[in-house]
C-alpha cells in the first residue's frame, strides 16, 4: 500500500500590509500636506492669543485703554520709527490717542472670534437639522424647505444686513436683552446665522439624499428602526466629515465678515476695539502713519489665510481620493 505524501503548508509571504482605520489614514494625509501643520500651529496660536488676551497683555505689560502720552507728540503723531514701535509697544501705538496697538489687536480678536465661533456653530446647528429633515423625509417637507431656502438665498444679504441694522439693534435694546455693543454683537450673530444656514443645509441635504439609499439604512428600516434612531444612530455619524470641513472654512469667513461690518459701522463701536474698527480708524492716518494701517490689515489677512489653509488641509485629509497619501 503506497503512502500518500503529506502536503506541506506554505506560509504566505509577509508583504507589510497593515490595516489602518479611516481616522489614521486621515491623520497621515493631514501630516503629508506641507501646509497643514504650519497653518494649524498659526491658527491655534491666534485663537490662544484671542482667548487669553487679558493674561498675555498683563504678562507683557500692555493695556488697550491706557494712554501713553510719551509715545505721541503734541500734534498726535507717533514718536519714533514705524508708528512708535519699541520695547514698550511691540507693534506701535495708535496715533492721536497713544493706545498700545498690540493690546488693542488682542482684545479686538476676542470680540471677532466670539462672533465668528458662535455664528459658525449656530449656522451648523440650524443647517444640520433642516438639511437632515429635508433630505431624509423628502416630499412636502423637502419642497417647503427648498422654496424657503431659495427665497433666502435670493436675498442680497450684505445690503440687507446693513439696512436692517438700525431698527433691529434698537429693537434688541428696547427688549432689554442687550445694550449698546452687546446689542450690536447679538444682532451680527443673529443676522449672519439667519443668512448663513441655507448654504450648509444644502450641503447636508445632498449628503442625506445619498446616505438614505445605502444598504445599512435600508436594513435598519427593514428591522423596524424608528426614524429618530436612523437619524441619530445611522445618519449623523456619517455627516461629521462635511460638518468639520464646513466649520473650518466658515470660521475665517465670519471673522472677515465681522471685521467688514464693524468697519462699516454695523458692528461694535468705540471705546471697544475690533479689527474692523481699528482698520476703519487707521484709514485717516494712512498717508502719515502707514504702519497703523498695515499692521491690523496684515494681521487680519494672516488670520483668515491661516484658517482657510487649515480648512483646505482638513478637507483634503478627510477625502480618500486626496493626492496626499
Amino acid at each position: 500500500m503506497t503512502s500518500v505524501p503529506r502536503m506541506q503548508s506554505v506560509k504566505a509571504p509577509d508583504i507589510g500590509l497593515v490595516s489602518r482605520s479611516p481616522r489614521e489614514l486621515a491623520w497621515r494625509r493631514f501630516r503629508a500636506n506641507k501646509i497643514a501643520i504650519p497653518s494649524a500651529i498659526a491658527s491655534f496660536s491666534i485663537a490662544f492669543i484671542a482667548i487669553f488676551a487679558p493674561l498675555i497683555a498683563w504678562v507683557i505689560n500692555v493695556s488697550p485703554t491706557e494712554r501713553d502720552a510719551n509715545a505721541i507728540s503734541a500734534r498726535g503723531e507717533t514718536i519714533g520709527v514705524l508708528g512708535g514701535i519699541s520695547w514698550n509697544h511691540p507693534l506701535g501705538v495708535e496715533p492721536g490717542i497713544g493706545y498700545d496697538l498690540l493690546a488693542r489687536l488682542m482684545y479686538g480678536a476676542r470680540i471677532s472670534f466670539m462672533v465668528a465661533v458662535i455664528t459658525t456653530f449656530a449656522t451648523v446647528a440650524i443647517g444640520l437639522m433642516i438639511g437632515i429633515a429635508s433630505g431624509y423625509y423628502r416630499g412636502r417637507v423637502d419642497s417647503i424647505v427648498g422654496r424657503f431656502t431659495d427665497f433666502l438665498l435670493s436675498f442680497p444679504s450684505f445690503f440687507m444686513i446693513i439696512a436692517l441694522s438700525v431698527p433691529m439693534i434698537q429693537r434688541i435694546e428696547k427688549s432689554g436683552i442687550a445694550r449698546d455693543n452687546g446689542a450690536r454683537i447679538l444682532y451680527l450673530i443673529l443676522i449672519l446665522s439667519f443668512f448663513g444656514w441655507p448654504y450648509f443645509s444644502r450641503i447636508i441635504r445632498s449628503q442625506v439624499l445619498s446616505l438614505r439609499e445605502r444598504d445599512y439604512i435600508i436594513a435598519a428600516r427593514a428591522l423596524g428602526a424608528s426614524n429618530r434612531r436612523i437619524i441619530f444612530k445611522e445618519l449623523l455619524p456619517n455627516l461629521w466629515t462635511p460638518v468639520i470641513v464646513y466649520v473650518s472654512l466658515a470660521l475665517p469667513g465670519y471673522l472677515a465678515a465681522e471685521a467688514v461690518f464693524s468697519y462699516l459701522g454695523v458692528g461694535v463701536q468705540p471705546p471697544s476695539a475690533t479689527w474692523g474698527l481699528i482698520i476703519a480708524d487707521s484709514t485717516k492716518y494712512i498717508l502719515n502713519e502707514p504702519t497703523y494701517f498695515f499692521v491690523p490689515a496684515l494681521s487680519l489677512i494672516l488670520v483668515v489665510l491661516s484658517f482657510n489653509l487649515l480648512g483646505d488641509a482638513i478637507r483634503d485629509a478627510l477625502d480618500p481620493k486626496s493626492e496626499h497619501n
